[in-house]
This record gives structure tokens, C-alpha cells and sequence, in this order.
């Protein structure tokens, strides 16, 4: 057994840019975390098959966190050892903590009911408006649409927000925001996800230090169980001002450029 550093990050607007989705500023930082094989876990509100696309381009096998923690997905021969699940595919062992998507829908519907043509979610457009709500190609609005634990909405009238959080507790859901959109979820969030994968992967190892990096409100879950949390600037410059943590560090930099120079000045000192 040894020690191990672990990598858990957010993707749009952290580890990808906000507008084109490139993760070409961060590649100092990805290549580095492969020449010390350091797994990079993606913890993203995006669906599996979107991150799974995604781990593809970056040649990544380690296991992911999809839809703001609705899911562990773990690949099947990953560790060497048997560890719990919910249920397993051709591909991952699943351990599941979100509820399930109809299910949120419904609340989802309820809401709508009482506030006619304030909230819109992902279920309720098009794949194509979904791509050109998230600036990304037609084919990725498909897989974006692919929702299994989480409904991403755009909320018209702000005032609404607690009107329309008392009416998702009441269904056992929670509104959380993220980088583009509000969110529709249960009772999962990136935190339990996070700590669960890294109490499973403290069995190989003899000790483990976690980075967790992302730049929004859905991430601070995720930061506040790491022991390096990272908050990377968002787009115009600013850090997200509501999230506030004794060790939190702040990326002097946006997306994948803040992304690249922390990670790099943290392998500095932990590698």
C-alpha cells in the first residue's frame, strides 16, 4: 500500500471553458496528473453519457460522479477488491443516491402548475434548444437531455425561488444553482458522492489527500470534504461569493487557466 493523491473536479467553467468547452489551457496540468497516475475524477452536473463522452477525449478510466452527485459510476475491473453498489451494467458497478428522474419531473410539473410560465426544464424543450442554451453542438443537446437524476431548468421570475423550494421539499427535492441553470434534485449532492468514492478507494491505499476543484454553488458540497478545495474564477473574473471555507483556495485565474495553476502549484508541493 502507498499513498495517493486524488484529483475531483467540476467541468464547465472549472477544468472547461465556460464558452467553447476547451480544455486545452489545462493541459500542462492533465498530462502531469498522468505521468504521477493521479485519477482525475469528473464530478459534473452533466449526464453520464455526456461525461462519458468527455472521459473519452481525455483518455480518462476512472470512475465519475454524475448529475451533482445522483450517481457513482465505477468501472467493473477498477479495484481489486468487492465494494457496495446499487446495481451494476455491462461497464460500471452504480451507486446510486439521486431520485429517480420521472419522479422529478413530476415535482417539477406540480411547480409549473402553480406558476404557469416561470420555469422551463430540460424536459420540456427540445435537444436542440438545449444545445443552444449550453453553446454546444446538436448532437451533445441529445446526450444532455439524457437525464436519469437531475432536471436542469431556467426560472423566469427570481422572486419565485422560495415559493418554488418549499414545493420541492415538500416531494423530498431540493433547487440547488449551478454555472447556467438551476437544478431539480434529490437529496444527493456532490459532497456525499465524493466522500463515499473516497472512503471505498482509502481500502488500497495508506493514505489519500483529495483536491476538489469547481467554481459554482452545486460545487461547495465537493469542496467543504476535500482537502485542497480550489474555487476557480467564473467568466467575468469574479469568485462565487457565497462560497467561503477556512482552506479554501482561490484560482487567480478563469476556467482551465485557474484550473491548470492550481493543480500544478499543488503537485508542486504534494508530489
Amino acid at each position: 500500500m502507498k499513498d495517493q493523491i486524488i484529483v475531483f473536479t467540476d467541468l464547465d467553467g472549472t477544468l472547461v471553458d465556460y464558452h467553447t468547452y476547451s480544455y486545452e489551457q489545462a493541459l500542462p496540468a492533465l498530462v502531469e496528473l498522468k505521468k504521477n497516475d493521479i485519477p482525475l475524477i469528473i464530478c459534473s452536473s452533466k449526464t453520464r453519457a455526456e461525461i462519458e463522452k468527455f472521459r473519452s477525449r481525455l483518455d480518462n478510466d476512472h470512475p465519475f460522479i454524475s448529475e451533482n452527485g445522483g450517481a457513482i459510476f465505477v468501472p467493473l475491473d477498477y479495484y481489486d477488491f468487492e465494494i457496495p453498489y446499487t446495481r451494476k451494467d455491462l461497464k460500471y458497478w452504480i451507486i446510486e443516491f439521486g431520485t429517480p428522474y420521472h419522479k422529478i419531473r413530476g415535482t417539477l410539473q406540480k411547480i409549473q402548475s402553480e406558476f404557469p410560465d416561470k420555469v422551463r426544464g430540460f424536459g420540456d424543450i427540445s435537444a436542440q434548444e438545449v444545445a443552444n442554451l449550453c453553446e454546444i453542438p446538436s448532437d451533445e443537446g441529445v446526450l444532455a437531455k439524457e437525464r436519469e437524476y437531475d432536471e436542469p431548468f431556467l426560472l423566469k421570475d427570481k422572486t419565485i425561488l422560495d415559493k418554488i423550494r418549499e414545493l420541492a421539499k415538500e416531494d423530498h427535492l431540493q433547487i440547488i444553482q449551478g454555472g447556467r441553470f438551476y437544478h431539480l434534485i434529490g437529496e444527493n449532492d456532490k459532497g456525499k458522492a465524493v466522500s463515499y468514492l473516497t472512503d471505498i478507494t482509502r481500502r488500497a491505499y495508506d493514505d489519500i489527500k483529495t483536491i476538489g476543484l469547481g467554481d459554482s454553488q452545486n460545487d461547495l458540497p465537493m469542496l467543504q470534504v476535500v482537502d485542497f478545495p480550489v474555487l476557480v474564477k467564473k467568466p467575468d473574473g469574479s469568485h462565487a461569493p457565497d462560497i467561503n471555507l477556512d482552506n479554501l483556495i482561490r484560482s487567480p485565474g478563469k476556467g482551465p487557466v485557474g484550473w491548470n495553476f492550481s493543480v500544478m502549484e499543488l503537485l508542486d508541493k504534494l508530489v
